[in-house]
């Protein structure tokens, strides 16, 4: 049976679970990373280099770096959670890269300081840096959800959507004086009408 190993409080794991409950493949899961279990080990380290979560393993197959793991994920079950039109699925691939590459660093300080209340992390003018530069990120994703339709990029849910939505949910439960972004709001909100999206935008996982 496909594995994936990873705990559920990282968010790059529960997108990929996120994919396996949307296409309703069986998996089963085990807990690696701090501070559950060190990924740092010779064990895991074989099978992950970087010693990152999560991994997929299946048949002896290894796969990690999430964003390949749900775009394998998805072709696996015939493309279902990506368009079948290259370039409709070229955007969708864009915002999916996106969300790793652009939103997600601008988030790193503020987690730390605010939700996990890490000591190291205490630099008010970091804070106050990283958080105007995440909201003017999160902005851009308002933009193009106030002309999208009900997802990123139209009215299909793709892989991106759930990229996005676990990064939504995180901005929505980082305790700071958040802008109004009436899209993202209320993307969020049919985000979690989904029954696989569920578990994964709670309070407890941020």
């Amino acid at each position: 049976m496909l594995k994936i190993l990873g705990r559920v409080t990282s968010i790059n794991v529960r997108k990929v679970l996120w994919v396996l409950d949307e296409l309703g493949i069986a998996y089963e899961r085990e807990d690696w990373g701090l501070p559950l279990r060190d990924p740092k080990v010779p064990e895991f380290l074989k099978l992950n280099p970087n010693g990152q979560v999560p991994v997929l393993v299946e048949d002896g197959f290894v796969l990690w770096e999430s964003g390949a793991v749900m775009r394998y994920l998805s072709k696996h079950e015939g493309g279902a959670l990506m368009p079948s039109d290259s370039r409709q699925r070229a955007i969708a691939d864009q915002w999916l890269t996106w969300q790793a590459t652009e939103l997600s660093p601008h988030w790193v300080y503020p987690l730390q300081a605010l939700v996990r209340k890490n000591p190291a992390f205490n630099d008010s003018e970091k804070l106050a840096k990283a958080l105007a530069d995440w909201t003017a990120k999160m902005r851009i994703l308002e933009n193009q959800l106030a002309g999208s339709g009900s997802f990123a990029t139209g009215e299909r849910f793709t892989l991106a959507d759930i990229a996005l939505g676990v990064s939504v949910h995180r901005w929505f439960e980082t305790p700071f004086e958040r802008p109004d972004l009436p899209a993202v709001r209320a993307y969020y909100d049919r985000l979690r009408t989904r029954p696989a999206a569920e578990p994964y935008l709670t309070a407890a996982t941020p």
